[in-house]
């Protein structure tokens, strides 16, 4: 049960968790990317990314219980395959990358999410809503599934495809909030046979479990209380700091 002791590990780890749960609890929804980019820079990726799993888990199964059954059944029947050709790939992907080069992947995920957020922030257009697309929902699904699986990171192509659907909100929620939550009960699968759900970082991953219904329920408070806007500088600040950081590192050498 050898959990990690670094301090510098837990100054970035614990922040990033309590973001993430924050997000889970419906405050800055885009926040969940934060976790494995910021534990990345002290330990390598493929730790991260297996420490934060088993947590994302259980933040997901208030979402999951709230929001079972209230999804958008036509999506999901294209989605969930997809995502699970993506979760597929994604494991094999992982056991031919290097650390450095998945690294880089999280590095560079990371700041294609924030360009894609700032882009969309600065082009504020409200087009007719696309029509429902199999194909186009399929492949989305399956980019999803495999950043997912690579580094937690499949919102920006789920949202590629779901946006512009301009679902009912509360439809919305549901389709992504189970969505992912199944996504991320799959992955255990692959992680467990890649040894990313090791003893230690399982331990480790106990150590910061208690912060994750602390984060949820003042993720709650938050969206009720606090404007989002001063919360989202500094998400995308140290998204931008973290993301060149682990790019320059994987591609470059740190």
């Amino acid at each position: 049960m050898a959990f990690i002791t670094d301090p510098w590990f837990y100054a970035l780890a614990i922040p990033a968790v309590l973001i993430t749960a924050i997000s889970k609890g419906g405050f800055a929804s885009g926040a969940g990317n934060l976790m494995v980019p910021l534990m990345a820079l002290t330990v390598p990726a493929p730790i991260a990314a297996g420490i934060a799993l088993p947590v994302l888990c259980v933040m997901d199964v208030s979402g999951l219980r709230a929001w079972w059954g209230k999804w958008d059944k036509r999506e999901m029947r294209v989605l969930i395959p997809g995502a699970l050709l993506g979760v597929l790939v994604g494991g094999l992907v992982f056991t031919l990358m290097s650390d450095r080069a998945i690294m880089a992947m999280v590095g560079l995920t990371t700041l294609a999410f924030l360009a894609r957020t700032l882009w969309l922030a600065r082009h504020r257009r409200t087009p007719p809503p696309t029509p429902h697309n199999p194909l186009k929902g399929s492949l989305c699904a399956a980019a999803a599934g495999f950043t997912s699986t690579i580094a937690h990171a499949g919102s920006p192509p789920l949202a590629v495809y779901l946006y512009p659907r301009r679902l009912d909100r509360q439809v919305m929620a549901a389709t992504t909030v189970v969505f992912f939550g199944i996504v991320n009960y799959v992955k255990l699968i692959p992680y467990f046979f890649l040894g990313n759900l090791s003893i230690g970082n399982l331990a480790t991953s106990l150590v910061l479990l208690p912060l994750a219904p602390v984060g949820v329920y003042l993720g709650i408070w938050m969206q009720r209380h606090v404007s989002d806007a001063q919360f989202y500088r500094l998400l995308y600040g140290l998204l931008l700091v973290t993301g060149v950081k682990l790019s320059w590192d994987g591609v470059f050498g740190g």
